[in-house]
């Protein structure tokens, strides 16, 4: 029965390749997060990137998948990028409340009316798809605000407001080398992330005792997600995105999942000089 076992899982093993091929200082990990989720009954797509030294790991890193809330990074990053060229203000009042607290709203609590409220005073899903694009941000898609994804009817596999795993990896590595936004609403952007009050069983759960993370989480029926960044004991920061569909259990694959990435990027010691916390 366990020589069976063994069959069975090494068959599952093959049947989860990684999308995209990781660093070659990574390939363990890459194998190793393949493996885990070989085990899972999830559809989930990952992957993390090393803003230090450019290093890579990715399964399913090129498969669309939902965004949900995680779409709120792009929505913010778009907001900061008017306000660092003077269009707007954190300050501006939008719909009696101000946009500053809206951002909070958004980005902390994963509030879906200051989401659609900020993003209609952006120009809409398609403004922020064409900014994004524009930007070099390429396999990620908007498609419709918030309150019109909860009103229609769903298929997490449908071919609209979705992201691959290493498009989501690229905006954030974007916004961290402020090629996005400038690094002062970088830094207010890594802040408000901090403050995250929801999803406490993903990302952060399996990480030791205070380890610094920045992130963004999204949910629907039947699908769980976390973006954002992972500072290891070094000063290097690990971009992360995971996307969940399906299945059981999924904000403990994704904890499970990023203790790996954490483990695994950890023992790949950098050769280059570390990254600050806030550069």
């Amino acid at each position: 029965m366990r020589f069976v076992a063994f069959l069975l899982s090494l068959l599952a093993f093959a049947a989860h390749p990684a999308a995209a091929a990781s660093s070659p200082r990574l390939s363990g990990l890459e194998h190793q997060l393949s493996y885990l989720l070989a085990g899972k009954s999830a559809d989930v797509g990952i992957a993390a990137l090393d803003l230090t030294t450019g290093e890579t790991v990715a399964v399913k890193g090129d498969v669309p998948f939902p965004m949900a809330s995680t779409m709120k990074v792009a929505v913010a990053a778009l907001y900061l990028a008017q306000v660092d060229h003077g269009r707007r203000s954190l300050d501006d009042t939008i719909s009696g409340v101000s946009a500053r607290t809206l951002m909070d709203r958004m980005m902390i609590n994963s509030d879906n009316r200051a989401t659609d409220i900020l993003l209609h005073d952006l120009g809409g899903p398609r403004a922020l798809d064409q900014w994004l694009k524009e930007r070099g941000v390429t396999g990620l898609r908007v498609d419709r605000n918030i309150a019109r994804l909860l009103a229609d009817k769903r298929n997490l596999w449908e071919d609209k407001d979705t992201s691959t795993p290493n498009a989501m990896v690229t905006l954030l590595q974007k916004i961290y080398k402020a090629e996005l936004i400038k690094p002062q609403s970088r830094n207010y952007l890594l802040d408000v992330m901090a403050r995250c009050k929801t999803g406490k069983n993903r990302i952060r759960a399996l990480l030791p005792f205070g380890t610094p993370v920045e992130h963004k989480t999204g949910t629907l029926n039947g699908y769980t997600s976390d973006v954002g960044f992972i500072t290891l004991p070094d000063g290097r920061r690990i971009a992360v995105a995971m996307f969940a569909r399906g299945g059981a259990d999924r904000p403990r694959t994704i904890a499970e999942s990023a203790r790996a990435i954490y483990d695994g990027f950890r023992a790949v010691l950098s050769w280059h000089r570390p990254a600050l916390t806030t550069p």
